[in-house]
């Protein structure tokens, strides 16, 4: 049975794309590279946690979802949405080899009328250069015999009360016959669809989002290291700061910055900014302050071990609270706990986790396991993500010290001379 949607890459947000369409009533295949989800998809195991297996199942059973890794679905649909990785280089210039090997594996089976966007995060300039030259190999013309877009995804992993159905939909084409029957599909199943002039227009929205994030991020960062040593307890001014009703919008310090978007899709702009004899300074800046966090709060550690128990990191116990870049989620894409953990075990620290929804992970040289949550056990506690489910006013009386990144244990750690916040 040939699908309405076919959607290129099964994952954060291919997954929950899948299931709003199919919602809708659309027919939609997913196309992965790894065989293993696709077998899992289709028998209606998720692999997502936006997406319960439950409401996985249903979709597979009534037909509305399947799973392939041959890119021959892709012939008879009616549209194609790609979204895959798009990370940086070891140099921290975007790779597009997933999202460009995709698409010539696309093209020979592209055929008319068929609507292609791209949600992949990128630099402006994507869709229009590196994108349409590949499809349109075939002689197919994009604006004439097929309709080419971008429309960023915006994905906030654990969320519930704004999801792919319900957050607008921002989307761009080559023509605007291209904008129009992008904005047509969306629309057909999620609630607000806005419409933008270009491809570039739209990829630099979804740039311009995360880049305001990273940056004010890193100015309240920065902040957090000046009120350390003026000894002004930055979550207090933070706090009193958000009773402002207009100019002013709160952002939280941390142990830096987690998840696919806000650490990675500024520097696609940087990237292209050099084509143009640009230097975004600001996000340049914001970059090496928020990349400095885990160097600033492996020294918060030492210095809590040294006053509070006259010990060095060096043979100390640490156990970190939170290695998933959010809370509520398993999720450990770029999360910061990774490299602060490296920079522990560097010092010499003996170093567990415990994290509810990550039992074990194998990240950026690191393979641990979750110990079971004993912080008696332990010299320092270290909250680096504030899940719900850890009573942080019991862990502040069972813990000999604690370090409280995110200011999980509120007004009591405060005023506990054994926790030490950022």
């Amino acid at each position: 049975m040939s699908a309405d949607v076919a959607i290129v890459g099964a994952g954060y947000v291919g997954m929950p794309l899948a299931r709003v369409f199919a919602d809708a009533g659309k027919t939609v295949v997913l196309v992965d590279v790894n065989q293993g989800v696709v077998d899992a998809i289709n028998r209606g195991e998720s692999h997502i946690g936006d997406v319960s297996s439950d409401a996985l199942k249903a979709l597979v059973d009534a037909g509305r979802v399947s799973a392939t890794s041959d890119y021959d679905a892709l012939k008879e649909v009616d549209a194609i949405l790609i979204a895959l990785p798009t990370p940086l280089s070891t140099h921290r210039e975007p790779d597009l080899t997933i999202v460009e090997s995709a698409a010539a594996e696309i093209a020979p089976r592209l055929r008319k009328g068929q609507v292609v966007v791209l949600e992949s995060t990128t630099y402006p300039g994507t869709t229009r250069e590196s994108l349409q030259p590949i499809l349109e190999r075939t002689g197919l013309k994009a604006g004439d015999d097929f309709y080419l877009a971008f429309s960023p995804e915006r994905v906030d992993p654990g969320r519930t009360d704004w999801t792919t159905k319900n957050v607008p939909k921002v989307a761009g084409g080559i023509t605007p016959a291209c904008t129009e029957r992008a904005a047509e599909l969306y629309g057909s199943a999620i609630d607000t669809v806005h419409r933008v002039s270009s491809p570039e227009a739209a990829e630099l929205t979804k740039l311009l989002e995360n880049i305001f994030r990273s940056v004010n991020i890193a100015l309240v960062n920065e902040l957090a290291i000046l009120c350390d040593r003026m000894g002004i307890d930055i979550w207090e001014v933070v706090d009193a700061a958000s009773t402002k009703p207009f100019g002013f919008m709160s952002f939280s310090p941390g142990p830096g910055l987690g998840g696919h978007c806000i650490p990675i899709d500024p520097f696609y702009l940087t990237w292209k900014a050099r084509e143009f004899g640009f230097y975004t300074e600001f996000i340049e800046l914001a970059g090496k302050v928020n990349e400095e966090m885990p160097y600033f709060c492996r020294s918060l550690v030492s210095q809590a071990l040294n006053h509070a128990k006259e010990m060095s990191l060096k043979g100390s116990k640490v156990l970190v609270l939170g290695v998933a870049y959010k809370p509520g989620i398993g999720d450990m894409r770029e999360s910061p706990a990774l490299k602060l953990i490296s920079l522990l075990q560097n010092a010499g620290a003996d170093v567990s986790y415990y994290d509810p929804h990550v039992p074990k992970f194998s990240e950026h040289g690191l393979v641990m396991e979750c110990v079971p949550y004993d912080p008696a056990a332990y010299d320092c506690v270290v909250i680096v993500t504030d899940h719900s489910e850890i009573d942080y006013g019991r862990l502040v009386d069972d813990a000999d010290l604690v370090v409280d990144l995110r200011n999980a244990t509120g007004d009591k750690g405060t005023a506990s001379e054994k926790v030490f916040k950022l």
